[in-house]
């Protein structure tokens, strides 16, 4: 009888380490699988921290004010360039204004250079008629050397003029190619800066709504995988649940090796021992419904991350511009544009140069004229008393110098037409500086600056557009990689797969090795309180507790040693009890 005892221990000690082992199998399983789908959302958590960072960036790159400014400045470019073809019709009209004043001034330069060729005639005359009289020779020759002074000023006057008046043809001429180049080709290049301008603005804030979209679901996935970090605690739950269904066969084990368990006959043994496995299975029952039910919860989660994630992509792919058009093309559309300013601004400048030159040559001419005018003056003073001088000594000589009077006489009055000639160029010079001035306004000095404006404007652009390019490169690739973490934690957290079977099938094995009926052992309460108060000790959910004493009631021993205990627990033992 004793052997037979002892053989009965032995297959319920062999079944309690037994199940014990299938349950550790399971627990393994459990804590590994878990540890693994913690690690992989700890991990899409920080490429998903990542992707936020990178989608911050490209939205302070696109809230950029620099670049807003910069839009800003090209569109006052081209507000200047519109405003060419004006300045170069009033440029044009200014040269056609001063080459009409020069030729006003030509005719009185014509009519002096007459003048100067009669003077010359009447020299030679006095010169001839008072050959015979000595005291004439010399002043003879005298005023003829004054006229042909007075001829030089007046023939560098011309040449003066002469040079002007090429020059203004040659600027009117280009003039004239340029206001016909800008009234056909400024308006179609201002239109394409502006609308090239309109479209990167358009794409930034294209870009600026699909990066809010992809925060906005950034931002749920990582609520989502909070959310499943927070469920993944049922991985704890269901770990400590098994330890405790194990620790429940181990304190058995334990009890049946001691004094309590030696005075218990086979039948209260297997009475105790039907008890626990019940108490067991129940306990694996209800965590592998609560498993079954959390578990399911977070595959749904995870599940939902797949839409997610086809969605960022496919915002990422039009963020990128794979799925359209690029801020590349926009940009290479505005350098071609601006490479089309470029050629105008080069033409203005050229235009610019040509008119200042006008201008200056004008100026400079004036001042010559000017100087000339006082030369010629004093040549027609110097032929006027020279010619006074002679008809005093011819009134003198008689009848002998009325020819040589009559001649002198003429030189006078010529010279005086000299006086006339002069103050109608006198008049005139104001007039050429006047048009001068209008051929090369002050306004004309921003020429420059508009090329410059162009370039400053366009690669500042450039520079938004590649500081915007690499931020959607690390938003393309944080993206990409959020996208393989997730799969990968797909797979990682179907816990239902293998995991669910392996608990399933242990909650199935202990029902199976309980049974249906549940003994009575009432008359076993004093006795195995020792026992019942350390397997009801383990437990840290108020849910276990409860099952627990659904099958074993509570004895006056066994109730009163929680209220101990419970004085005992510390702080973090009330908040465990309190959490579950």
């Amino acid at each position: 009888m004793a052997h037979a005892l002892a053989l009965s221990n032995a297959v319920a000690y062999t079944s309690g380490r037994d199940i014990s082992q299938t349950l550790e199998s399971a627990r393994s399983q459990v804590e590994e699988r878990f540890l693994e789908g913690g690690t992989v959302l700890l991990s899409v958590m920080d490429v998903l921290n990542r992707l936020l960072n990178s989608l911050e960036s490209v939205t302070t790159a696109l809230d950029n004010k620099e670049a807003s400014d910069t839009s800003a400045d090209l569109r006052a470019t081209v507000e200047s360039l519109m405003a060419l073809p004006v300045t170069e019709e009033n440029r044009l009209q200014a040269l056609v204004s001063l080459a009409h004043t020069g030729r006003e001034l030509r005719k009185h330069v014509a009519d002096m250079q007459e003048t100067m060729r009669y003077l010359r005639t009447f020299a030679v005359t006095v010169k001839i008629t008072g050959a015979g009289l000595a005291e004439f020779a010399g002043f003879a020759q005298e005023i003829l050397e004054r006229i042909y002074s007075g001829t030089d000023e007046v023939n560098r006057f011309a040449t003066h003029l002469d040079s002007l008046d090429k020059e203004v043809k040659l600027a009117a001429s280009f003039g004239a190619g340029v206001s016909k180049s800008y009234a056909d080709t400024v308006p179609a290049v201002a239109g394409a800066l502006r609308d090239d301008a309109a479209k990167i603005a358009a794409h930034r804030k294209d870009l600026g709504v699909i990066a809010r979209e992809v925060g906005a679901i950034a931002r749920a996935v990582q609520g989502k995988v909070a959310s499943t970090l927070s469920a993944l605690q049922i991985g704890d739950i269901t770990r400590q649940r098994i330890e405790h269904v194990q620790a429940t066969f181990s304190l058995l084990e334990d009890f049946f090796a001691g004094e309590d368990g030696a005075r218990l006959d086979a039948g209260a043994r297997q009475r105790l021992q039907n008890v626990i496995h019940h108490l067991t299975a129940a306990q694996m029952s209800d965590m592998c419904a609560n498993f079954q039910r959390d578990s399911e919860n977070v595959v749904k989660t995870i599940a939902s991350f797949d839409h997610d994630m086809r969605e960022i992509l496919k915002l990422r792919d039009r963020m990128s511009g794979e799925s359209g058009e690029a801020g590349g093309n926009f940009m290479r559309a505005l350098e071609s544009s601006v490479s089309a300013a470029h050629e105008i601004v080069k033409q203005v400048d050229t235009a610019s140069r040509q008119a200042d030159q006008v201008s200056q040559s004008t100026i400079g001419t004036a001042a010559k004229l000017s100087e000339a005018i006082g030369n010629i003056r004093a040549v027609k003073t110097d032929i006027h008393y020279m010619a006074l001088n002679t008809n005093l000594r011819c009134s003198r000589l008689g009848e002998e110098g009325r020819s040589i009077n009559v001649v002198t006489a003429e030189l006078r009055i010529f010279a005086g037409k000299l006086d006339d000639s002069a103050d109608a160029i006198v008049n005139g010079l104001p007039a050429l500086e006047a048009a001068a001035g209008r051929v090369a306004p002050a306004t004309d000095a921003g020429a420059g600056n508009l090329g410059e404006s162009l370039t400053s404007a366009v690669g500042n652009i450039r520079s938004a557009a590649n500081v915007m390019e690499n931020e959607l490169k690390v938003l393309a690739e944080n993206g990409r990689e959020v996208a393989t973490k997730i799969s990968l934690l797909i797979g990682k957290l179907d816990f239902q797969h293998n995991l669910g079977e392996a608990l399933a099938g242990c909650a199935d094995m202990l029902e199976g090795v309980a049974g249906t009926d549940v003994a009575d052992i009432s008359d076993l309460a004093e006795t195995i309180a020792p026992l019942d108060r350390k397997i009801f000790k383990h437990y840290t959910m108020v849910q276990e507790r409860n099952i627990h004493r659904g099958i074993i009631p509570a004895s006056e021993d066994s109730t009163s040693a929680p209220a101990e205990t419970a004085k005992a627990e510390n702080d973090e033992d009330l908040f465990a009890d309190a959490l579950f």
